[in-house]
């Protein structure tokens, strides 16, 4: 049985990756703004509201998702990535 779990990015406090059974989530402080499911075949999701909504957010979001802001308006662009309701 695979169990939830919280870790602090960078040791930094406010900025989460939250682990589910079924996948990953990127929390900045109340509000989630990434998930990237285990399966390969769903897209990853981005809160449509809050996804760039500050420095620190989109510095943490790029660490999470191991990209730059270009690379990831892009794939939005793209339809890789989805924008969502996450909150």
């Amino acid at each position: 049985m695979r169990t939830t779990r919280v870790e602090n990015i960078n040791n930094q406090p406010n900025q989460f990756r939250i682990w589910t059974k079924d996948g990953m989530y990127f929390q900045s402080y109340n509000s989630i703004i990434c998930f990237i499911p285990d399966r390969r075949d769903k897209p990853i999701l981005l809160d449509k509201d809050v996804w760039n909504y500050s420095r620190t957010t989109s510095k943490y979001r790029n660490i999470f998702l191991a990209e730059t802001r270009t690379e990831t308006e892009k794939k939005i662009k793209e339809g890789t990535y989805k924008l969502v309701d996450l909150n």
